[in-house]
């Protein structure tokens, strides 16, 4: 089997690389065994890049190796040290390279040099637990996992880039008048069918340095399927202008120049997109007897038609010259009209969630409710579910993001299944909401509430101080804390006066006992 030289599509499978995993640790040293959290994070994971190069004039090294991967990023370790960065791929392509997905839809359009198509994202490095601790989260126990890598399918297609399309029967003289106009030296032979693929030459007329390139096997019904030229008309797509090479001396039966140019633009219609485009017609093999005077002959039909003709030779040269300063008008005016194209760099992003919230929530028919958003779906592939702490934690970033309340109002219970994520590879769980239930409020999943909750004696140093402010002048910290404690009057009172409360004593009274008398001089004698 013979080994194809020019591809110019492709099916490419890439696959970004994987982002590393964060790490839970905690920094210990003599006399300090629990230090505080220092797990560094996971670094990113490598994208893969199409970029165009110049040098590259064929996407052959695609057909023989359809599949790439980038590396994949360094896991967190201890002592707040992240992971290293994947390592991009770049990947070259030939300028004019269309990315298209699998159904059809243009991604990209590749032109100019060093433009660049982010095709694959690298996944994102999981957080350590250094990350993760915050005034309420002291010491993490869990780290965040890294993303997977975009993973795509793409098809790559090749649309050479030229400033001239030359356009013709085979065997009129296309490869010939490339390689008489420039140094490209393509095969020749004189059979049919001896071009295979498209050619390319660098022209210079004057000052204007140009491109041509001829289509294989044009040949009637091409744009249905037949000969070569249906597989590459599309190179000629860009194309500024294009020339019509006609044989003037084909021996064929039933040919001439007039219905060889009406069957070839009768294909370029039929194509489309090329109706706009100037042309030139060269009525090529005026060397031979016959064919100088069949084109002396067809001149004026030509001309009548607005087309501007050259009598040429590819093979001596003749009218060569005034062909090229011809093409090199068009290129110049087309030039002027056209902007230079800069290098862009297009990155593809996965599509976001429909609803104002960013995720949406539907219901199934078996009543399952089906969660999708770029968040939702990225925290789910963050989470560690061997760890009931990192499951705790996702469970409220769901509920602070709205996913609960969401549920709640589409009629969810406690035990109904609920789907986060592409039901090909989702992550199911059974919903159990954050509820009240009598006096008692159930803490925050995967977290310490009493770092939430405000300690009792927090609150009443707080009530006292509030307090302060309304109290009488003989009243100490001690009376205003009593009094907002029991709702009684102050403690301190004038002993023998009226709110002294052993005035009202009788002697009879069991209380008066010699201990507490006793207790009682004691304490008016101090």
């Amino acid at each position: 089997m013979a080994v194809p030289t020019f591809v110019d599509r492709v099916t490419l499978h890439v696959e970004a690389g994987r982002g590393g995993h964060g790490v839970a640790s905690v920094h210990r040293e003599k006399f300090k065994p629990l230090g505080g959290p220092d797990g560094g994070n996971g670094g990113p994971g490598g994208s893969i890049i199409l970029r165009v190069d110049p040098d590259v004039t064929t996407l052959i090294d695609y057909h023989h190796s359809p599949k790439r991967k980038a590396s994949n990023g360094g896991q967190g370790a201890g002592g707040h040290r992240n992971g290293a960065h994947g390592e991009d791929l770049i990947l070259p392509v030939p300028d004019g390279t269309v990315v298209t997905d699998m159904q059809g839809n243009v991604l990209a359009d590749l032109v100019g040099p060093g433009s660049e198509l982010v095709v694959a994202e690298g996944g994102r490095g999981g957080l350590g637990n250094a990350a993760l601790a915050s005034s309420k989260r002291k010491a993490p126990g869990f780290a965040l996992l890294g993303e997977p890598g975009e993973a795509r399918e793409i098809g790559l297609e090749l649309k050479v880039v030229a400033d001239i399309g030359l356009v013709g029967f085979p065997s009129a003289g296309k490869s010939s008048l490339i390689a008489a106009i420039s140094r490209a030296r393509p095969k020749i032979a004189d059979y049919p069918f001896t071009t295979l693929v498209p050619n390319l030459g660098v022209v210079k007329g004057g000052e204007i340095t140009f491109t041509v390139a001829d289509v294989p096997g044009l040949i009637e019904g091409a744009a249905d399927g037949r000969g070569l030229g249906h597989e590459f008309l599309r190179h000629i797509e860009r194309c500024a202008a294009l020339v019509h090479v006609i044989d003037t001396a084909s021996i064929e039966p039933g040919r001439n120049p007039i219905d060889d140019l009406d069957v070839i633009e009768n294909e370029l219609s039929r194509h489309g997109g090329l109706e706009d485009r100037p042309r030139l017609v060269a009525l090529n093999k005026v060397d031979v007897p016959d064919g100088r005077e069949i084109a002396e002959m067809t001149i004026g039909e030509f001309e009548k038609r607005g087309l501007k003709v050259f009598e040429i030779s590819a093979a001596s040269g003749e009218g060569t010259q005034q062909l090229i300063y011809a093409m090199a008008e068009l290129v110049a005016a087309s030039r002027k009209e056209t902007p230079v194209v800069a290098p862009t760099r297009i990155v593809l992003r996965r599509a976001g969630a429909e609803g104002k919230d960013g995720f949406t929530v539907k219901v199934s028919k078996n009543g399952e409710y089906l969660v999708r958003g770029p968040q939702p779906e990225r925290w789910v592939r963050q989470t560690d579910f061997e760890n009931e702490e990192a499951v705790g934690y996702l469970a409220d970033r769901l509920n602070r993001l709205g996913v609960e309340e969401r549920l709640v109002e589409l009629g969810a219970e406690e035990g109904d299944t609920v789907i986060i994520g592409d039901p090909a590879n989702a992550v199911v769980f059974d919903f159990r909401p954050s509820i009240q239930t009598g006096a008692e409020m159930l803490g925050r999943r995967g977290e310490d509430q009493r770092f939430y909750e405000e300690r009792p004696a927090a609150a009443r140093r707080r009530e006292i101080d509030a307090g302060m402010e309304t109290k009488a002048e003989h009243e100490a910290r001690a009376d205003v804390a009593r009094r907002l404690r029991d709702g009684a009057g102050p403690v301190a009172y004038e002993i023998g006066g009226e709110d002294d409360p052993d005035t009202d004593w009788a002697e009879d009274d069991p209380s008066t006992s010699s201990g507490h008398q006793g207790e009682s001089r004691s304490t008016s004698e101090n």
